[in-house]
């Protein structure tokens, strides 16, 4: 495997002098072990079954009803749970992101929570105060996986918004948001002030109960972007469903204000190409950014709900905020993957990005202009995929000598399965578009046994 890992990365290195398109094909494969691929394969294949993702909660208690839950365990562990999630403990984890970057890729963690509304014990304030304890374990954890110091600033991790703050909360933001005579009640820099003081916070929609909730989740929001900047950790948040995203667009503004002003951008949004206004809300965070002088970072993604948000739309009668197809969500991809290349050429380490992409033309789109701008390979452009999926892409950039990250969920099977279903269930595209990963891997498979007999 090193001998292997050492050819590829010369080859890499040899075209340093101009652009050549990646081969993203079973090659890639040669650095991982026969069983890792066998159950990459099977697995991968499972999940691009549509029952299975629909029902899999339902099959996972029927599971452990009827095996136990300790067989029912050993299962997902050697089948699911060990393809998607670093592992429980910290030693699992640190042996994960080892094995990562030996392959030349790199960690970003992720902590497997969110809101759940039906559940009492998933919404109240004492449940947000434990995420925010686990959202700074994953602080420290992210730092202390550095077993030897590297380039300041290049440690990421991401924060889904609604393990700290409710979505009613966000729901209630995002309507006054929309509302041009409310908007200045909850404007960033009104926030930004209240994030850390004993300032009085009045927003005149919210009872008293509300307005303390409120108070509550600036300050998990703030204690911990204000921890990962100590730390020298990077935070990307996630976004969510078009009822809250203005919401979190809202808190992250804020956020940006006390942050991004020193070592680039510390606190990140996430922009899904899947919604008709995304590329307009890039370019206008982006240009106000600049003129701040606040540096800005940006995940740009395709997007996760789109079956929901459709759904959602011909319930409530309004417009479908998604983009018509597939076609389509790409032009949009590419347009917002050329907008924020462009600010980064311009701005240097003031403006960062992540290709959160498993389009193979999306990448090498990405690193086709990177080459054309003078970019870096291993400067403020990025890429990142899920752990677990689309490892002949990142494993070719990361031979190729760019900045890979796998986004890692880590935790006990009961926190991460449902997570693990749950995403599945917003990813379906993404599942069932795996079908070249899965001929790439049988390919492999097969050479190794035919060179065998």
């Amino acid at each position: 495997m090193l001998q292997t890992y050492r050819v590829l990365s010369s080859q890499a290195g040899s075209s340093a002098g101009g652009w050549q398109r990646l081969r993203f094909d079973s090659g890639a494969f040669h650095l991982k072990g026969t069983g890792e691929l066998t159950r990459a394969l099977l697995v991968l294949r499972l999940c691009a079954w549509p029952s299975l993702v629909t029902h899999g909660l339902s099959l996972q208690a029927w599971s452990h009803r009827l095996l136990g839950s300790r067989l029912s365990g050993a299962l997902l562990r050697a089948s699911i749970y060990g393809q998607f999630v670093a592992g429980e403990t910290v030693a699992e984890v640190r042996n994960c992101v080892r094995q990562l970057k030996h392959l030349g890729l790199r960690p970003l963690l992720a902590v497997p929570t969110e809101e759940e509304p039906d559940s009492a014990a998933k919404t109240g304030e004492a449940w947000y105060e434990g995420n925010l304890n686990a959202m700074l374990r994953c602080v420290d954890l992210s730092r202390g996986l550095l077993e030897t110091p590297g380039p300041a600033g290049n440690i990421l991790m991401q924060l889904k918004m609604t393990a700290l703050t409710s979505t009613w909360l966000c729901k209630e933001l995002t309507s006054l948001v929309r509302d041009p005579k409310a908007s200045l009640e909850v404007s960033p820099e009104k926030l930004a002030d209240a994030m850390d003081s004993t300032q009085d916070l009045q927003i005149s929609c919210l009872n008293a109960e509300q307005t303390r909730h409120f108070r509550a989740s600036l300050s998990r929001l703030h204690r911990v972007v204000q921890y990962a900047r100590t730390q020298h950790v990077r935070v990307l948040v996630d976004a969510e469903y078009t009822s809250l995203n203005p919401a979190l667009s809202l808190l992250v503004a804020a956020l940006a204000m006390r942050w991004n002003k020193e070592g680039g951008p510390w606190v990140w949004n996430t922009y899904q190409a899947y919604l008709k206004d995304t590329h307009e809300r890039l370019r206008r965070d982006a240009e106000a950014a600049d003129r701040a002088g606040l540096a800005f970072g940006v995940k740009l993604v395709r997007g996760a709900y789109l079956d929901k948000e459709r759904k959602e739309a011909r319930l409530q009668g309004t417009e479908d905020p998604t983009q018509p197809d597939y076609e389509t969500t790409n032009q949009s991809y590419n347009r917002c993957l050329e907008l924020m290349l462009t600010h980064v050429s311009r701005r240097g380490p003031l403006c960062h990005l992540i290709v959160a992409s498993h389009n193979e033309e999306s990448v090498h789109l990405a690193t086709k202009r990177m080459w054309e701008l003078g970019i870096p390979l291993d400067g403020p452009v990025c890429f990142g995929q899920l752990l677990g999926m689309c490892d002949h892409v990142s494993l070719a950039l990361g031979q190729a000598g760019y900045a890979v990250y796998k986004s890692i969920p880590y935790g006990s099977l009961e926190e991460v399965i449902p997570y693990l279903i749950r995403r599945a269930q917003e990813n379906r595209s993404v599942l069932q578009g795996a079908r070249r990963e899965q001929e790439l891997l049988g390919q492999e498979l097969r050479r190794r046994l035919l060179r065998r007999t």
